[in-house]
Parts: C-alpha cells; structure tokens; sequence
C-alpha cells in the first residue's frame, strides 16, 4: 500500500492515468485491454518460463520458452490455430455476431490447412511414405501427393509452382448440372481437340444414362474438393444418386479446357 497522489503513465500505452489520491495499490494501467497487453508483454521478456506449471497444451503458445530465441515454424503455426480457434469461439458465444463467426471460422480453416500442410511435410521429412499419409488422410497415395506434394522441375532442378484454376469449382458444378440436365453440348462446349474429338454429344449422353439406370436420377450433389495436379487442376465432387453414390471427377488445363471427365464409384 502507497500514498499515490500524482499522475502516472500507463505502462502498456504510455497515456496519463487519472490522479490518484489517498493510500492504495499504484494503478500501472487504463483499462483491462493494456493490463491484458502487459501481462504478454511480461510473458514474451521473462527469461524463465515455469513449464510445469503451465498445462501441456498451452506451451506452444508460450513465446521464448526458457529463452531459446524466436520460435520456430510449428510454434507460430501452433500459435496461430490457437488464436483464430479462440477467435472463432468468442464470436460463436455471442449471438449478435453471425457474420464475425463466418470470418473467424474461415481463417480457422485456412490456419487448419497451412497447419496440414506443415504436418504433411513433417512426416515427410521423418520418412513416412506417401502411402502411410494417404491412409491417414483416408485417400489415396497419388491424391495425397497431388494436394500436398511439392515436385521439383526435372529440367530445372526448381520447385514446381502448383496453382489451381480460379473459379474451378463452380464450373465443375455448372458441368454436373448440364450432365443432369441433358444439355451435352453445352458440357462439351469447354472440351479441349481431344476430349471432343473422343467424346461426343451421342457418348456423352450414353455414359450418363449408364449411370442412372444403374443408380437412378442425381438428387443431390457435396462439396468440390479442388487440387492442383500437374496436369492443372482436378476437382472431385461428391454425387449423391437415388440408390447410390459416385465421384465426379472434372479435370481443367492451366489455360481453363475440360481435358478429363469421369463418373468414378
């Protein structure tokens, strides 16, 4: 307890406190905000970290444990799914915030598939097969290396750089949607010389009838799941028929043409 009679400076923003007169604990900060950005601050300058205090699943959002220097890459990509997931948490407790939970939940899932990545990349490194990780993935090997594979240029020695067409997704629903609705040629309209001259109006019309004798009429389609490959991208969609499901899988060049299209089990 001190007898506090003069203004002082918050110790976070450095802004004049109120005059505090009579005895009392010195106030070092404005308001719950910088007193929360002291304690970090404390947290990030503190040499000495007492880890056994600390539970086990927030170390990786201590900065500097026992004072190494600047985290390493699974430390920040930790830290960051902890943050957007504490973010997306406080939004969804707070029903006047629909809109702040679809963004929170949206940066959720981006930190989630660069925290995939990094893991994937990880177990490479340790000298997991491609087919280990595709059978946790519960995928294929060959899918598993097309989404998370990073191939080197045989006649450059550099990384390939694997982008996906924009708007691939909706066009392959588009495609779904013409199939279903009978109208060939406009499915065919995207075709590159091989495609069409492999495929035309008369086949096309033949192998999606196949289908619906088999597993009746389309009711309802998934999500796309789009992948950039070398070929350009693949986009795989779930089709839900009467009495079955299939796969449809429609492949794009880099320059947008249809090169691949398939019903897959």
């Amino acid at each position: 307890m001190t007898q506090a009679d003069q203004s002082a400076a918050c110790a976070a923003c450095g802004r004049l406190l109120p005059v505090q007169h009579g005895q009392g604990r010195r106030r070092r900060y404005c308001d719950a905000t910088c007193r929360s950005a002291g304690r970090r601050q404390r947290q990030r300058t503190e040499a000495n970290v007492k880890e056994k205090l600390t539970t086990p699943w927030r170390h990786a959002s201590v900065d500097n444990v026992g004072g190494s220097g600047a985290p390493g890459p699974a430390d920040a990509t930790a830290r960051q799914v902890l943050d957007a997931a504490a973010r997306l948490a406080g939004h969804l407790g707070q029903a006047d915030s629909p809109l702040a939970a679809v963004t929170a939940a949206r940066e959720l899932s981006a930190t989630a598939d660069a925290a995939l990545q990094e893991s994937v990349d990880r177990a490479r490194g340790a000298g997991h097969s491609w087919r280990e990780i595709g059978d946790v993935l519960e995928t294929t090997r060959q899918a598993a290396f097309q989404r998370f594979g990073r191939p080197v240029d045989p006649r450059t020695g550099q990384p390939m750089v694997r982008q996906v067409l924009p708007g691939a997704a909706g066009r392959a629903e588009a495609i779904v949607r013409r199939l279903a609705a009978g109208r060939w040629d406009e499915v065919r309209r995207d075709f590159d010389a091989t495609m069409r001259d492999r495929l035309d109006a008369a086949e096309l019309a033949r192998g999606w009838t196949q289908v619906v004798g088999m597993i009746g009429a389309l009711e309802s389609t998934g999500d796309p799941a789009v992948t950039p490959a070398g070929i350009g991208t693949v986009v795989d969609i779930p089709l839900h028929f009467e009495a079955g499901d299939r796969t449809g899988r429609i492949s794009f060049s880099p320059d947008g043409q249809i090169i691949g299209l398939f019903i897959r089990p």
